[in-house]
């Protein structure tokens, strides 16, 4: 995987959400990298998925609304408070 993921960052999902990137866990069960986000919108959940998954392209069957290339993308600028 050549994509870097950055904590303390916003993240834009390719259905339109926007998430803040807290940072990375392992899996207890197989010892998988995960990365734990948090939605930015009235959905106030705390989620984790795979860090292969969530840098991942979009698959080419799926509705893709924003027309972005990766599942998540990092928004530059002021949103982003990337502390490593």
């Amino acid at each position: 995987m050549n994509r870097e993921l950055k904590h303390c960052s916003v993240y834009k999902h390719y259905k339109g959400g926007l998430y803040y990137v807290m940072g990375e866990a392992q899996s207890t069960d197989d010892l998988s990298e995960l990365v734990v986000y948090h939605a930015l919108d009235e959905d106030t959940e705390t989620w984790v998925r795979r860090k292969e998954e969530f840098l991942s392209e979009v698959d080419e069957y799926v509705v893709n609304p924003t027309g972005q290339k990766y599942r998540f993308e990092l928004l530059e600028g002021e949103n982003n408070y990337e502390t490593n």
